[in-house]
């Protein structure tokens, strides 16, 4: 049994403790942003003049599912399928996870402007392959806009997918992003639109339908409250969205894992670390309560010292919050 399966199977239990918070590695950004998700290749100096290339980026997800701290690695199906070749899996306890369709607004790469229109859904991964591969468990995602025929249309597809994944006995978690293009809303209505949208499209699924659990924004400390005491049955995660500060990325682990959260998926926030391995274990000790999050940005910042990393931000500004949702409830 992986990992990631005992923390559900406790959680699902009423056994919450904090060594059962789980953590994903979302390293699918190739579905995306494409080759500059792979993020800079730097020289121990900080200077970079070239991104990674993919054999490079594969060396990176490798140390960090031999890291063994993380519970699930989540990456496009080619990737996966390198990594196997590598061998990477063998004996792991971290949940190999494949991104599951890849809707319009993720395609995000140089030049592109496909974002700035609502949503589409697409799907570029083949669940039969993915299974052959060793994932029975992917990422799904759906961006509702209020906009009726791009809503009604990713819905269609969604129910698509879940036959599909029925078909195939494959699990899902859903990932759903504040709106892309939203058409009539407030900034200030975006949390509670996106928790119903997300609720009213899980309503009329049975137990083997639903999602194993959320990946979405945090739009703050009571739209995250109201969504995990709804109802426990629905375990919620949180996406990490852009890098941010050490600070940043620390903290946003303490708010949602003391609202409610019970997953982190961060993708930017771990890849673009000065270094990737050290984050991950000060998430992990901010997630478990061994460290506060300021505690554990100045623990990072010794790691690099020690190591000879040239940080990207000085300690001063690295120690600072400053995504405005995280200043709200620090």
């Amino acid at each position: 049994m992986y990992r990631m399966d005992e923390k559900l199977a406790q959680i699902r239990a009423g056994k919450y403790a904090k060594g059962d918070f789980i953590i994903a590695d979302a390293k699918d950004g190739d579905m995306g942003p494409s080759i500059n998700s792979t993020g800079p290749h730097r020289a121990k100096d900080g200077t970079w003049s070239r991104y990674r290339t993919r054999a490079e980026f594969l060396d990176k997800i490798q140390a960090v599912v031999e890291q063994d701290v993380v519970d699930i690695m989540l990456t496009s199906v080619s990737n996966l399928e390198a990594l196997n070749e590598r061998g990477v899996y063998s004996n792991s306890r971290v949940k190999p996870v494949i991104r599951a369709n890849d809707a319009t607004d993720c395609w995000v790469f140089r030049g592109a402007s496909y974002a700035s229109e609502p949503s589409r859904p697409f799907r570029t991964a083949d669940l039969a392959v993915a299974k052959s591969l060793g994932a029975d468990l992917g990422l799904y995602s759906i961006t509702f806009n209020n906009d009726l025929d791009a809503d009604y249309f990713s819905l269609e597809e969604f129910a698509a997918f879940r036959q599909d994944a029925l078909q195939n006995d494959f699990k899902y978690f859903l990932e759903v992003f504040n709106p892309n293009a939203p058409l009539g809303l407030a900034a200030e209505d975006i949390p509670a639109f996106v928790n119903d949208a997300m609720i009213r499209c899980l309503a009329g699924l049975s137990r083997r339908e639903r999602p194993e659990f959320l990946k979405i924004p945090y739009n703050g400390p009571a739209a995250l409250e109201e969504l995990a005491s709804f109802d426990p049955s629905v375990i919620v995660g949180i996406l990490g969205g852009g890098a941010g500060t050490t600070r940043d990325c620390l903290e946003l682990i303490a708010q949602i894992e003391r609202y409610g959260a019970r997953v982190a998926l961060f993708g930017r926030k771990i890849n673009l670390a000065d270094d990737p391995l050290e984050m991950v274990r000060m998430m992990r000790a901010v997630a478990d309560g061994e460290l506060n999050s300021e505690a554990a940005v100045r623990e990072y910042h010794g790691s690099l010292a020690r190591n000879g990393i040239t940080p990207t931000r000085a300690l001063d500004e690295d120690v600072q919050i400053t995504e405005a949702v995280l200043k709200a409830a620090a």
